[in-house]
């Protein structure tokens, strides 16, 4: 579930690097699938002289994982050699099955050459989601890495099937039911009913964690948390209450702040106090879906608290006008570029919204109405009053939030991700500085649609226009002399017409790295780029580089 999720998800929010990773998996299955059999046909001669009953499987890794390796390695989709996985199945009773596990685990390093910290343990410590299984690397044929899963037809058929197949060996085994705590847990995120799809999505995904760290209560209880989790997740994890008061935490004894990210072994103590409440800043802090729903919960509502007082101040103000609220309210949000009211209200009582701008309207019976200083051309006079226009525009917006032109929200877009015409985006209304536009697979787009999900907003292209964007891009090869520079300019110059706003070239050892910021009008011009530096001698990728 985990796998297709991640893989799902990659295929709709970076859609080009999934068709050209499953695309280069087509094309090498055939070697790929020859490579597997001739690494398995040692192994299986000394499986069976063991007398062990078993099967053996290869598949490929994911994609997702694939990609995660190549930017997490730096490297090229070819220069990933355990690119798939080979899966030893064990037919033995209930009780064998450790025992049975690490015989195969020797025997397989006898046969291959390990590589010792790739060791993973899930057969003494199943996950905190059932799993079960231990997995290693070893070096095989020809020197490539390959990732070897030992476990038996139980554990397999769980790890394949889920929760259900779980309750066809429910009481064979004394081990605790760690499957329903992991769905105590997912139970917790669809009991928060304000939470939306997109953080409700976010938080589902850090339950499907792959590594975990084990952690003790001061009573010497062992609890299971993704690897990666802080203190104050832990504090989430043992009671809600627990979290939303915690003031401070001790590991082993000795006070430590409460985003100190947990080791395996620590003992963890958690000091609570009845005045204490969450904050923004606390998100920062945590990483497991129930920790970040239940803070998300706690400020919602202490918004509403404080969007009190901002209405109240916001009435007296248009009391002052003699115009009604509730009439003026969905066209205030709309001017000063909120989502709803809730926001609007929230906003004013932390002084974010200038109020002064209310002298600006021109009063309609109980409406107010916006009123726009229309400039005059040069041989006209200007008026000496201001003219009540619409907001409507002469010429078609280039791109549109939430259906309707973003000139209106004065808008910019990210340095952050840099994104032109043809990028899909999102709006982002900041805090102070208004409303962005980020492209979707900004590396801050999980975080801001997850954490600020009510200052998301739909944006999309609608003109092509001739506006001009700045993008870059890393380019890397073998650096075979003088002449790299040349060629690369002349093949953005000359050849695709492009202009060069900045390029910086280092190269050291026989490797060169250039960082080259050009000058396009919209993506399809980002993508002609990448294809044309790619097919010059001597480079080995081309990427877009979110900023500079």
């Amino acid at each position: 579930m985990k796998t297709e999720f991640q893989d799902l998800c990659m295929k709709i929010t970076d859609q080009e690097s999934y068709q050209e990773i499953a695309r280069k998996l087509q094309e090498t299955k055939s070697s790929r699938a020859a490579y597997i059999d001739r690494f398995i046909i040692p192994l299986k001669q000394e499986l069976e002289a063991a007398g062990l009953i078993f099967r053996i499987t290869g598949r490929p890794k994911s994609i997702h994982s694939i990609w995660n390796k190549i930017k997490s390695k730096e490297v090229i989709f070819e220069e990933i050699f355990d690119l798939f996985a080979v899966r030893v199945i064990l037919d033995v009773p209930r009780r064998q099955e450790k025992q049975a596990c690490w015989q195969v685990y020797s025997i397989v390093t006898d046969v291959y050459r390990p590589i010792p910290e790739r060791l993973k343990d899930w057969v003494t410590t199943p996950k905190s989601n059932g799993y079960e299984s231990l997995h290693t690397t070893v070096i095989g044929p020809d020197g490539r890495f390959v990732e070897v899963q030992i476990r038996t037809e139980r554990m397999d058929e769980i790890a394949e099937r889920g929760y259900a197949a779980h309750w066809k060996y429910k009481g064979v085994s004394d081990s605790p039911d760690v499957y329903e705590n992991w769905l105590d847990n997912v139970r917790d995120l669809l009991d928060n009913h304000e939470t939306d799809a997109i953080e409700f999505l976010n938080d589902f995904k850090t339950s499907l964690f792959n590594e975990e760290v084990y952690v003790y209560t001061p009573a010497g209880d062992m609890k299971i948390l993704p690897k990666g989790a802080t203190a104050l997740d832990f504090a989430f994890m043992i009671h809600t209450d627990l979290g939303l008061r915690c003031t401070a935490i001790k590991i082993n004894n000795r006070l430590v702040p409460m985003g100190y990210r947990l080791q395996n072994g620590d003992q963890v103590g958690v000091q609570t106090g009845k005045n204490q409440k969450p904050n923004e800043s606390w998100l920062k802090l945590v990483v497991t879906g129930k920790a970040r729903s239940k803070i998300r919960t706690a400020l919602r509502e202490e918004r509403k608290e404080q969007s009190t007082i901002g209405k109240e101040t916001l009435e007296r103000k248009l009391q002052k006008l003699k115009v009604d609220l509730e009439v003026n309210a969905d066209m205030l949000v709309k001017y000063f570029g909120f989502r709803s009211r809730l926001d609007l209200y929230s906003a004013i009582t932390h002084d974010e919204v200038n109020l002064q701008e209310l002298k600006k309207f021109k009063v309609d019976g109980q409406r107010l109405i916006p009123v726009v200083i229309e400039e005059a051309p040069a041989e006209e006079v200007q008026p000496e009053q201001p003219t009540v226009t619409t907001f409507r525009r002469a010429t078609p917006p280039k791109l549109l939030i939430n259906g309707e032109p973003a000139d209106q929200y004065e808008y910019q877009l990210a340095n952050c991700c840099n994104p032109v015409m043809g990028d899909d985006v999102f709006a982002f209304l900041s805090a102070n500085a208004g409303m962005k536009i980020h492209r979707t697979t900004c590396p801050n787009a999980t975080n801001l649609m997850a954490n600020y999900g009510y200052r998301v907003m739909k944006a999309e292209w609608v003109q092509a226009g001739s506006s001009n964007f700045k993008v870059d891009l890393l380019v890397t090869g073998i650096d075979t002399g003088p002449g790299v520079i040349e060629r690369l300019s002349q093949r953005i110059s000359s050849t695709l017409g492009l202009n060069i706003r900045s390029f910086y070239i280092d190269g050291d050892e026989g490797f060169f790295e250039g960082k080259i910021s050009l000058i396009v009008s919209n993506k399809d011009q980002i993508v002609q780029a990448i294809q044309a530096l790619k097919t010059l001698d001597g480079v080995s990728s081309v990427t877009r580089v979110e900023s500079t």
